[in-house]
């Protein structure tokens, strides 16, 4: 399935800052509570298309592994959905209402409605009967156009509408080839040529696309039971010296596409960057984040119990805020009691396109970060390095995808069973189409674009 990113806008100091406070409080919102009502957010700028209803209708949704609900504007959205695509129950003949109040909080707002269900589409795969949100009330500036909501790729247990999410239907019921999916994500950093919307990368569903990563995959076991995507976080290391990060809870770290940085305790934290010169805590709006000079270099790298996996310099630059002074993208984060110590987002995940004049900053063979797949049997997630195919795509000459509602290769129901359909013309599920511009053979695209507020 092709996915979609915006492009970040250049920012000045004082953006940076409101952005960096921002930043913060929608992470504590997502991972800082216990209560009842969960909360979510997705800082992260990747989105791809789904459909849902009969006859089917194409919105674009924010793709999080860091959460597991699926909601949408619905058409009787406040004015803070205008521009938005929203839902129409009414147009749909395969829609059911269910009654029951939904509601979601984020750091710069709340969505709130409720839960029906329908068919939803996705990359050549078909949910009947799934359960999903309807948001008639939505906070000034949660959602920007073309985005219409979200799609939460962890598991049921931590889903506020109790609801099984639409990835874990199709795992469960035997509806893929292999019981996983796996994200493929560009980044775009101080390019004055990229576009509002940009090629973004590509999700799998099914299988793993071997031409867009080298060597073997890294499967890590989870380190708790189904709930986010965790894994034990056992060594942080920069410029040769290592972090011990103690096993048990102070080491589980969220694998979130939904996350831009990587947060995690301060002792920690403190730690890696006393081992980078000059490196000081920010003050101001850059409290819980750290500056240091721009023309020291920083080598870091991560290990979850097996491969250690470098991390782009370029994506530890998150941003130079004034000609000698940079931003790193390690933050302070203290999280709840039922969520991960360590937040891991794109920064570890994406591989950054850089325009010439920054590239030469940087060595091309530390640029390389990974190929992430989400497993659900035995439940797991692996990585791989980048392959020169996948690192090509990392360019602002890159088609971007439009949304694409494609042939339905395998149908499932909700409350189970499972069917498959013969397609006159229908490509095998495990194949992928047309540099995965097309929402067909499990394969979906991603865009970037700028200006998401969630």
């Amino acid at each position: 399935m092709s996915l979609k990113r915006r492009s970040p806008k250049s920012q000045t100091e004082e953006e940076w800052g409101k952005w960096a406070v921002a930043h913060r409080q929608k992470m504590a919102s997502k991972y800082g509570t216990a209560e009842s009502e969960r909360r979510s957010t997705g800082t992260n700028l990747f989105f791809g298309s789904l459909a849902i209803g009969t006859p089917p209708v194409s919105y674009n949704v924010i793709l999080d592994t860091g959460s597991s609900d699926l909601w949408v504007a619905d058409s009787s959205c406040n004015s803070s959905c205008d521009g938005v695509a929203t839902f129409n129950p009414n147009a749909s003949t395969t829609f059911k209402t269910e009654n029951t109040p939904f509601s979601i909080s984020y750091g710069s707002g709340k969505a709130s409605g409720f839960l029906g269900s329908d068919t939803v589409q996705m990359a050549g795969f078909s949910v009947s009967n799934q359960t999903f949100a309807l948001c008639d009330t939505v906070s000034d500036g949660l959602l920007t156009s073309p985005v219409s909501g979200l799609l939460g790729l962890a598991f049921k247990s931590i889903a506020s509408s109790g609801a099984t999410p639409f990835w874990q239907a199709l795992a469960e019921n035997d509806a893929w080839d292999q019981p996983l999916m796996a994200f493929h994500l560009t980044r775009f950093l101080n390019n004055s040529q990229s576009q509002t919307l940009e090629f973004g990368g590509s999700l799998d569903l099914g299988f793993v696309n071997q031409s867009l990563y080298t060597g073997d995959i890294e499967y890590l076991d989870l380190a708790t039971t189904e709930s986010y995507w965790i894994l034990p976080l056992t060594t942080l290391s920069t410029n040769g010296q290592s972090i011990s990060i103690p096993s048990g809870s102070d080491s589980y770290a969220a694998i979130d596409t939904g996350t831009t940085l990587v947060g995690g305790p301060s002792e920690y934290l403190r730690e890696f960057y006393a081992q980078i010169p000059g490196a000081n805590p920010g003050t101001g709006n850059f409290q819980g984040y750290y500056t240091y000079p721009c023309d020291t270099t920083v080598d870091a790298s991560m290990s979850f119990g097996g491969k250690t996996w470098p991390i782009s310099e370029a994506d530890f630059r998150l941003t130079q805020l004034s000609q000698n002074l940079c931003l790193g993208a390690f933050f302070d984060l203290t999280t709840g009691r039922s969520a991960p110590a360590w937040i891991v987002g794109d920064t570890f995940l994406v591989r950054p396109f850089l325009p010439r004049s920054s590239a030469a900053l940087f060595d091309d063979d530390a640029q390389k970060n990974v190929y992430s797949v989400y497993r659900y049997d035995p439940p797991s997630v692996g990585f791989a390095e980048l392959s020169s195919t996948a690192l090509a795509m990392n360019s602002a000459d890159t088609p971007v995808p439009s949304a694409t509602i494609g042939s339905v290769a395998a149908t499932v129901v909700a409350t189970g069973g499972f069917s498959t359909f013969s397609n006159s013309g229908a490509l095998p599920l495990y194949t992928p189409t047309l540099q995965l511009l097309l929402v067909l053979g499990g394969v979906l695209t991603v865009v970037v674009a700028s200006g998401l507020c969630i």
